[in-house]
């Protein structure tokens, strides 16, 4: 799996990312004038353009050399979206990319910190733990971030799951945001995250979320994920300027079509 590299902060880009989503119609126009539009997923594309500044010599050489190992946009790599939620169905924990241990009982529809009614009620009846967990395919090499809102009306202490990697987190009557961080096994094709609680405990959650990055940023919904496995480069040339020692910046074009 050819993979685009993450600088020495553990992040895949800086700010400014503009990225932009272009979805197409198909048109049939009929002789008496009418016409028929349906949408064509399987034409979408989405463009990524990250800009860098003070990169160092090695992060520098690091780029570059991915991006002459891709040949520059003759070949495809896994790109993980640094302005998404790489789950998919944050806010539907019935959907089938959530796995559900069998005495774990999923209730949605409850009010969530952000005053809407996206939060899950987490019902524990078995006599062991059980968890709720998403697996991606993505770099386990990769450094990550896990949380998610949670709360419980009695004292209880959950567990993430970040691959290999668990971290213990104490709830109480009020929404706090819990989190884990670091990297899967770099043996491994895919990562698994996932909420453990104890037998007995009754938790609301809301807003798990996965980034590619070593701290959360603020909330953002998850739908088809942020995983894109045959993303390019736009370009066959680097934008790239040297600003002093050590210091170079760089801009640098990506871009994923579903047709591809």
């Amino acid at each position: 799996m050819s993979v685009y590299p993450q600088l020495v902060s553990g992040v895949t880009s800086q700010f400014p990312i503009v990225k932009q989503r272009r979805p197409r119609t198909v048109v049939n126009a009929a002789a008496d004038g009418s016409s028929i539009k349906l949408a064509d997923p399987a034409g979408e594309t989405v463009g990524w353009q990250l800009q860098y500044a003070n990169l160092s010599d090695t992060e520098l050489a690091s780029l570059q050399q991915f991006f002459m190992a891709m040949e520059g946009s003759l070949n495809s790599f896994t790109f993980l979206d640094p302005a998404a939620n790489l789950l998919a169905w944050s806010e539907d924990l019935t959907n089938a990319v959530w796995q559900a241990a069998p005495f774990l009982t999923l209730s949605g529809g409850v009010a969530d910190p952000l005053g809407g009614s996206n939060a899950w009620q987490l019902a524990n009846s078995g006599e062991g733990p059980q968890a709720l967990t998403q697996t991606l395919n993505a770099p386990a090499s990769y450094t990550y971030c896990f949380s998610v809102y949670a709360f419980s009306s009695q004292p209880v202490t959950i567990q993430l799951q970040l691959g290999r990697n668990s971290a213990q987190a104490a709830l109480n009557s009020r929404w706090g945001r819990v989190q884990i961080a670091g990297t899967g096994d770099a043996t491994a094709s895919s990562v698994e995250f996932g909420i453990e609680l104890p037998a007995g405990a009754t938790v609301t959650v809301f807003g798990p979320q996965v980034e590619a990055q070593p701290s959360p940023s603020a909330y953002k919904t998850g739908t088809t994920g942020g995983v894109y496995a045959n993303a390019r480069f736009r370009d066959d040339a680097l934008t790239l300027t040297s600003t002093d020692v050590n210091h170079h910046s760089a801009t640098v074009n990506i871009f994923y079509a579903n047709s591809l």
